[in-house]
Parts: structure tokens; C-alpha cells; sequence
């Protein structure tokens, strides 16, 4: 006999007032979610997915939406209780985790203090028996000393550990269900290794039903049992997760499956290969092409030898040095034109720092760096005004990078004019070429950056960034906030003007699926230093040096049948790179594993 769902979505459809008109969002989902089993709602951005969530747990603020149909939890209809009723199931029967925990967690009180809250508000403890139940469930979520991380505030901890916090918090009334929205999303790859094992782990010890919401196939695969795909606000496909995935049948799905980089899929390839594109409408799909090897000696157009770059920790009543933060600690590599070399690693290992570094964003402490001849580090004002001409930066968001008062057009533009290359009109000439070389259309320049989505802004700040005829382009996680499908162009469109410009790429991210893809070498970097470095396939192919192969073994793989699998990934913290202020680091030696392949020895 089946047991009766845990929840029950019956036709739920979400509306919101805009401009005085009711304009609805999400289309009569259904859905049941057993004891005991994950639910996976998957989509890309604007899809409903949140929007459903949000639903489920009466989150939207009321004056400016409408919420209809059922949502039974254990029989009970949640739509028809009052908000003094729904406060007691909040927290309490189903609980949520969401995205960003920093925006979730109180910044003025200590993690300790805001989980006990849920157990004296809902389980009517006494301050010692949440203070002794909160410990035991931040040891549960695997954080290290729970006992004086207790007293500890949110600004203390890793992105990471939050979201264990926020985790522990989800549970700490061992609510029956779990909403999980997007929980990994933000997270390096190990770190979202490490937390859908555990939330596999707390179901199993806890019988607990999970909801995840994700646009990411990969961890689908990892961790649901059945799986529902919505499109602009409709659930166009579900089933099981294995049937989704090896059958599936709505055009939307097999674009969202076809868009997922598979780690290994590179292997016999010599050259970055660009992603199959898939017609959302149609299922059509455009296969990838391979890039085109160079046909000649490459020159290196970016030399950097030793750079090392500190930044002074002080402290005390008379905010004395103390320390230094290592943050990027005698690093080198060359770049040749029409190469990418990519740097990887987690957050706080160095590598956005190497790229500000290159570019005298950020002043280094010590190193060579010469670009196209040029001594970077000796530059004066006027100089690297000049030099920058020659090398230009894509950031991750490209909305903050762009003026919200200029039109898209004036900031492509402003560069050129800056530098005195034209005049207005050949500036709206080169801006228009820009912009259709993009993939955007010549007849956009008029409108501004909020107008656009955020795979278009992206497109927007790569044009931007080729308005000075720039020789290579630092890439600082300049993909990795774009939903899938929209990844997957603008790494193709990286791939067509590199191959049209002989651009040259230090491609800098954490997503090692996209890294083998694009990249002709990788360098792996560790609290600030390269850890190993070589070409493609024989870094992916042959990872030498332990911090490797643990970023490798934490990609999820989309695929059904490695549900049950555990990573036994390590659960500690990145290391802080923060040393005494005498220290000296130790002369690092390297080994050559094959030609070109060099991994640090220990």
C-alpha cells in the first residue's frame, strides 16, 4: 500500500499585480511528494520554479499577489489558514533553506542564538536544552568545534558553512518537509559536493522529504527521485528522474539535458569544442563544432613570473600590521595569443585576485609581468591607461560593471572615445559591429542595461570589452550566474571571437565541466599558488596532485544511476591564507608528469 504524500500541490496558480492588472506567473502545477522522497522542480531563470516555492510556504507578500488551487500538507489545505496558523508551520512541520545565506541569516546575532530561537519558539525549550539541541545539530550538519562556533556570527564562517547553519536551522524542528531553493547554486564545487551529501544523509536519518529547486541537471540527477521541468511558468514534463533524463520528451527538457557540460565528454579532443544548442521551441539541436587549432607557433602575449601579491592585516588599539594575507604567492604562467588558459579553484584560493593583478586593478607585491612586450609593474598613470588598450576584463555581474544611466550603446562606446580612437561616429560604426558580432542586434544601443536579460548583459559586456581591439581578455567567472542554456552561448560566443580575433583568454572559474570545454590549459590554483598546470587533457585526464582530483571527484554527474553515490568529500574549510607578518613561504618544487604538465610537489 502507498503511503500517503507528505504534500499535495493540486492546480496551484500564482499571480502577481503589475501595473493594476493581474498578470499570472505559475500555471495549475500539481504535484505529490511521498515520505522520504526528493522532489526536484527544475527550470532556468523566470521559469516559476522559486515562484512555486514561495507559494507553497505563503512567502509573497499579499497585497501584490494571489495564490490559488490547494497545497495539502499531511491533509491540511495551507491556503486556507490564517497567518498566525501558517507562522506555527513554518519552521516547524516544512521548513526552508534559501539561496544566499548571508541575506538569510541575521548579521547582529550569533548562528547559535537564531537556531535555539526556532526550538524555544516552536518546541517551547528552555535556553539550556536549545543551547545543547542547537550543538547537536551543528555537529549533525558536520560543522567542526560546534561547541565555540556556537557563539560565532554569520561574517565568521565560509559561504559554505552558512549554508550548513542555514541548513541546521531548516531542521532544527525536524520539520516532516524541506524546501531547498537553490541551496548549492552560489557554492564552489566541493562545498556543493559536501551539502548534497549531507541533505542526502539528514533524509535518510530523518525520514524527511525534500523539495529542490535547481536549474542545475547535474545535482538533479545526484539527488532526486522524481523530477518536475517548468517552462515560463507551466510544468511541461515529469515523471521519474531516470525517464526525464533518458526519455525525455518536451523540447525544453532535452535543451536543459543537452546544455549540461558532462566531465570527460572532452576526451580525443584537441581543441576547445563549442556546446550543442537546442531550439526550446522545436527540440532541434545544432551540434558543437570543434574549435580550430592554430595552424602556427603561438607567441606568448602575457608572460608572469613570481607575481605574488599581499594584503596587510592590522589589528590592535593602534591597528598595527600583524599579518599579511597571502593571496597570491609566487605565481607563473604564460598566455599565448589565441590560447586559453584557465584558472581554477575555490573561492578564496586567488585566482580573481591573479587576474585584477595582471591588470593592475589590484597592485601587486612583487613578480614580472610583461604584456606584449610591455614591463606592467613599471608602468606610470598615462602607460597603463594605454596597456589596458591592449587587455581588458570581463566581471561575473555584468550589471554592476554597467552604468544603469547610459544606454548600452554610450558604454560600449565610452572606451573607444576615451582612448581618443575616433570620433563619435566611427565610435556608433564600431559599437553597432559590436553589438551584431554579439549576437545582438545594431538597433538595441539605444536602450539601457536594465532592459536586457542577463545573458544579454553578458553579450553587452563582452562587446564593451573588445570596443579597444584588446590582445587578451581576463574572464573572471564570467558565466557562472547564467543559467544554463545561456552558458552554453556565451562560451560559444568566447569560442567564435576568440577563433575570428585570435583572442587570447586566462578564463578564470570554478565550474571545472565548463573549464574542460573551453580550455586549451589549465592551471589549478591553492591558497594562492599553482598547484598544477599543463594542458586540457592531460590535467583532466591524468590530475596528479590531490586538491585536483578532489575538485574533479566533486562535479555532479548527470546521471540517474549515481543517485545513491557518496563522495566522502572532506569536510574542512579552505585553509586561511592569512600568515605572521615575518613568515616566509617555502620554495615550492615542481615535477614534470609529460610534456608541459607540471604539478607541485609536497
Amino acid at each position: 500500500m502507498t503511503a500517503n504524500p507528505i504534500l499535495s500541490v493540486r492546480n496551484l496558480s500564482t499571480s502577481f499585480r503589475v501595473d493594476g492588472q493581474w498578470k499570472l506567473v505559475v500555471r495549475n502545477i500539481s504535484f505529490d511528494i511521498s515520505p522520504g522522497e526528493t522532489m526536484a522542480i527544475v527550470g532556468e531563470s523566470g521559469s516559476g520554479k522559486s515562484v512555486t516555492s514561495l507559494s507553497i510556504m505563503r512567502l509573497l507578500a499579499k497585497d501584490v499577489s494571489r495564490i490559488e488551487g490547494e497545497v495539502l500538507l499531511n491533509g491540511r489545505n495551507l491556503l486556507g489558514l490564517s497567518e498566525r496558523e501558517m507562522r506555527h508551520v513554518r519552521g516547524n512541520d516544512m521548513s526552508m533553506i534559501f539561496q544566499e545565506p548571508m541575506t538569510s541569516l541575521n548579521p547582529i546575532f550569533t548562528i547559535g542564538r537564531q537556531i535555539s530561537e526556532v526550538l524555544t519558539r516552536h518546541k517551547g525549550m528552555s535556553k539550556a536544552e536549545a543551547r545543547a539541541e542547537t550543538i547537536r545539530m551543528l555537529e549533525k550538519v558536520r560543522i567542526p568545534n560546534a561547541h565555540t562556533r556556537f557563539d560565532e556570527y554569520p561574517h565568521q564562517f565560509s559561504g559554505g558553512m552558512r549554508q550548513r547553519v542555514m541548513i541546521a536551522m531548516a531542521l532544527a524542528s525536524r520539520p516532516k518537509l524541506l524546501i531547498a531553493d537553490e541551496p548549492t547554486t552560489a557554492l564552489d564545487v566541493t562545498i556543493q559536493g559536501q551539502i548534497l551529501d549531507l541533505i542526502k544523509t539528514l533524509q535518510e536519518e530523518e525520514d524527511m522529504s525534500v523539495l529542490f529547486i535547481t536549474h542545475d541537471m547535474g545535482v538533479v540527477a545526484e539527488i532526486a527521485d522524481r523530477t518536475v521541468v517548468m517552462f515560463r511558468g507551466d510544468a511541461v514534463e515529469s515523471g521519474p528522474t531516470e525517464k526525464i533524463f533518458h526519455y525525455g520528451e518536451h523540447p525544453y527538457t532535452r535543451a536543459l539535458l543537452s546544455a549540461v557540460p558532462k566531465l570527460g565528454s572532452m576526451e580525443g579532443q584537441d581543441a576547445p569544442l563549442r556546446f550543442p544548442i537546442v531550439d526550446t521551441a522545436t527540440g532541434i539541436i545544432t551540434e558543437p563544432v570543434p574549435a580550430v587549432p592554430p595552424t602556427r607557433e603561438m607567441q606568448p602575449v602575457l608572460q608572469v613570473k613570481n607575481l605574488t601579491t599581499r594584503f596587510p592585516v592590522h589589528s590592535g588599539l593602534f591597528s598595527r600590521q600583524t599579518g599579511s594575507i597571502h593571496a597570491v604567492e609566487n605565481v607563473s604562467f604564460d598566455l599565448k595569443q589565441g590560447e586559453t588558459l584557465s584558472l581554477v579553484g575555490e573561492s578564496g584560493c586567488g585566482k580573481s585576485t591573479t587576474g585584477r593583478s595582471v591588470m593592475r586593478l589590484i597592485e601587486p607585491t612583487s613578480g614580472d609581468i610583461q604584456l606584449d612586450g610591455l614591463n606592467v609593474r613599471e608602468l606610470g598613470t598615462s602607460d597603463l591607461q594605454k596597456m589596458r588598450k591592449s587587455i581588458q576584463m570581463i566581471f561575473q555581474d555584468p550589471f554592476s560593471s554597467l552604468n544603469p544611466r547610459m544606454t548600452v550603446g554610450q558604454a560600449i562606446a565610452e572606451p573607444f572615445l576615451k582612448h581618443g580612437l575616433g570620433s563619435k561616429n566611427q565610435a556608433r560604426e564600431k559599437t553597432a559591429d559590436l553589438l551584431e558580432r554579439v549576437g545582438l542586434s545594431a538597433s538595441m544601443m539605444n536602450r539601457y542595461p536594465h532592459e536586457f536579460s542577463g545573458g544579454q548583459r553578458q553579450r553587452i559586456a563582452i562587446a564593451r570589452a573588445l570596443s579597444l581591439d584588446p590582445k587578451v581578455i581576463v574572464a573572471d567567472e564570467s558565466v557562472s550566474a547564467l543559467d544554463v542554456s545561456i552558458k552554453a552561448q556565451v562560451c560559444n560566443l568566447m569560442l567564435d571571437l576568440q577563433e575570428q580575433l585570435d583572442l587570447a583568454f586566462l578564463f578564470i572559474s570554478h565550474d571545472m565541466a565548463v573549464v574542460e570545454r573551453v580550455s586549451h590549459r589549465v592551471a589549478v590554483m591553492y591558497l594562492g599558488e599553482i598547484v598544477e598546470i599543463g594542458p586540457r587533457a592531460a590535467v583532466f585526464e591524468n590530475p596528479q596532485h590531490p586538491y585536483t582530483k578532489k575538485l574533479i571527484a566533486a562535479v555532479p554527474v548527470p546521471d540517474p544511476a549515481r543517485r545513491g553515490i557518496r563522495r566522502g568529500l572532506m569536510d574542512d574549510e579552505l585553509k586561511s591564507p592569512v600568515r605572521p607578518i615575518h613568515y616566509q613561504p617555502p620554495k615550492r618544487q615542481y615535477r614534470e608528469v609529460s610534456a608541459g604538465h607540471l604539478v607541485q610537489v609536497a
